[in-house]
């Protein structure tokens, strides 16, 4: 297995095939995105022939070949806390590389059931697993930001290294529990960015007093880790994608609907970030061992979700979601998902998505059939080369 530098992707040397020799981790030529790197890596990979490695996981970028890492993504919608953890400690067994969880106070749909409280569902599953986990969340309604940032923080002391967040605007099926006003868009993006500069304040161990669209006084955490949690931008749109460029640490977006969508989210965010900082994608699919089967586990557990647009954010009931997914049928969930039970066509639409850049992808199998699903993909992606990569892959 291959061994890579903390929190970045895998270079390796660009030699010819076949040839049998240390292949060390090198200085990036001019272009290359440095926020990849630390200048020279300091750590070389065991002898290895590169004809072992399969090219298909294996990009370019300047001259230098990378990995894309693949992890699991934990759906607290669907599943029960207890079987999420053992779902992801299967994943670690089964190759997957990273994992990230959700965070929902509600699911999707009633048919879903589920709706664990994510944090305290994390601190069992770092305990369990080895894993780097991510998590989404949205500060400033049901998370005062100051508790938020306790969260991370403590996630961040007791497993250094392993935990990055994501900060998102919210859905109001989440976050409207509170009795708030559910804002529009800019409105929400608004609070959140006050929300980051709180968080960024506390976790440089500041005490804290701010008064806008969140209050905060006299906040400071005492026990934070040695290096601050990294807070990454969540959006699904170019605009938002330019708008968490201003401060986000690294982007996590969506895939499964049309390429072209998330390379124009990507492009948004490097517009504004530079070519310096990671991008992680959520990729939804829709896998079983047949095509009929695949459909239906997409339409029954993610039909809800597939009306787009602005529903997704302001639908307050998970009996309004499962309304909408009435009018859901094959076309419409094949255009926001990845649905055939051939897991070489996956392979192919990952290919297509590591092309773009992406530092990882999580990929979150929509149905019921977990563990087989796990099983089933954990090994041919490991052959493939995706999920070659050990160690600490957060960056």
């Amino acid at each position: 297995m291959l061994s890579g530098h903390i929190g970045r992707r895998v270079c390796l040397q660009d030699l010819p095939a076949g040839s049998a020799c240390r292949i060390c981790l090198q200085d990036l030529p001019a272009g290359f995105p440095r926020g990849r790197t630390t200048g020279t890596l300091d750590r070389a990979l065991d002898d290895t022939r590169l004809e072992d490695l399969s090219q298909s996981a294996m990009r370019s970028y300047s001259g230098v070949r990378f990995m894309t890492l693949i992890g699991y993504h934990a759906s607290h919608e669907q599943f029960a806390p207890s079987e999420l953890r053992d779902l992801v400690m299967l994943a670690e067994q089964c190759g997957f590389r990273c994992a990230k969880s959700s965070d929902h106070f509600h699911p999707w749909s009633d048919r879903q059931g589920h709706s664990g409280h994510a944090w305290s569902w994390l601190g069992a599953a770092m305990q369990t697993s080895s894993l780097p986990f991510g998590i989404i969340s949205a500060p400033g309604y049901r998370y005062h930001p100051a508790v938020l940032a306790q969260a991370a923080a403590t996630c961040g002391e007791m497993f250094p290294g392993r935990l990055w967040i994501a900060l998102g605007s919210g859905e109001a099926i989440n976050e409207a529990i509170t009795g708030q006003a559910w804002p529009e868009k800019a409105e929400r993006n608004a609070r959140l960015a006050e929300c980051v500069d709180v968080i960024r304040a506390l976790f440089a161990g500041e005490t804290v007093t701010h008064r806008g669209r969140v209050t905060v006084i006299e906040a400071r955490l005492y026990s934070r880790p040695t290096v601050p949690v990294p807070l990454f931008g969540a959006a699904v749109s170019a605009s938002t994608a330019a708008f968490v460029g201003e401060w986000a640490d690294g982007l996590l977006t969506t895939s499964g609907g049309d390429i072209a969508t998330t390379r124009e989210v990507i492009a948004a965010f490097r517009q504004v970030a530079g070519n310096d900082k990671p991008v992680y994608l959520q990729h939804a699919l829709s896998w079983a061992s047949t095509e009929a089967e695949a459909l239906h586990q997409a339409l029954d557990q993610w039909g809800p979700v597939a009306a787009g647009g602005e529903v997704n954010w302001d639908l307050r009931r998970p009996s309004d979601f499962d309304r909408v997914a009435r009018s859901v049928g094959a076309n419409e969930i094949n255009g926001c998902l990845k649905v055939s039970a051939d897991i070489g066509r996956h392979v192919g639409w990952l290919e297509d998505l590591a092309l773009l850049g992406a530092d990882h992808i999580y990929l979150h199998c929509v149905g019921r059939n977990q563990a087989a699903f796990i099983e089933a993909f954990g090994g041919r992606l490991s052959s493939s080369g995706f999920a070659g990569t050990q160690g600490n892959p957060h960056r």
